[in-house]
């Protein structure tokens, strides 16, 4: 039951990933690949803690700008 949960856990933390860097470039983050790489690894600590970068999340996962 263990490894189920931790396997969910992992899948949505992969997909959160995977989303935010598909629509990276519709956020207003620097274009760099170290600090797209640090946002997309940090995405939940800074989706919970950081306001705007939960608005530029969202723009990210939307597509829009």
């Amino acid at each position: 039951m263990v490894n189920l949960i931790s396997i969910i856990i992992l899948g949505i933390y992969l997909v959160g990933i995977w989303k935010f860097v598909s629509g990276y470039n519709n956020t207003n983050f620097s274009r760099q690949l170290p600090t797209k790489l640090i946002l997309a690894l940090l995405w939940p600590a800074l989706l919970v803690m950081n306001p705007s970068y939960r608005q530029n999340f969202t723009k990210a996962l939307k597509g829009r700008n």
